[in-house]
C-alpha cells in the first residue's frame, strides 16, 4: 500500500491563486489581437491550468506510478479523439466537392 500524504493547505491556496491569475491572464489576452498566435497563447494557458488541476486537485502528483500511467492513457485517448475530430472537420470541404 502507498502512504497517505497530507498536503499542506497553503499549496492548495497557492494553486488556486495561480489558477485565478491564469484566468485573468486569459481574459486579458483575449482583448489583444496577436493574429495567428491567439490560439496558441490561449491553448498554452489552458494547458497550464489543466495541468495544475490534474496534478494538485486530482492528487496525481502524489499518486503511485500506476495512476500516472492511467492519466497518461487518458490523455493519449483524448489526443486520438482530437486528431480524428480535426481530420473530419478539415476534410469536409475536400470530400464535398463533386467528382471526388
Amino acid at each position: 500500500m502507498s502512504k497517505h500524504i497530507i498536503i499542506p493547505q497553503r499549496i492548495y491556496i497557492l494553486v488556486f491563486v495561480t489558477l485565478l491569475m491564469l484566468t485573468l491572464v486569459t481574459v486579458d489576452v483575449a482583448f489583444y489581437d496577436a493574429g495567428w498566435l491567439n490560439i496558441y497563447i490561449a491553448m498554452t494557458i489552458a494547458t497550464c491550468k489543466a495541468l495544475l488541476v490534474v496534478l494538485y486537485f486530482m492528487h496525481v502528483r502524489y499518486s503511485p506510478r500506476l495512476t500516472w500511467i492511467f492519466v497518461g492513457a487518458g490523455f493519449f485517448w483524448f489526443l486520438i479523439m482530437i486528431v480524428f475530430t480535426l481530420s473530419d472537420y478539415l476534410t469536409r470541404e475536400v470530400l464535398a466537392k463533386p467528382g471526388f
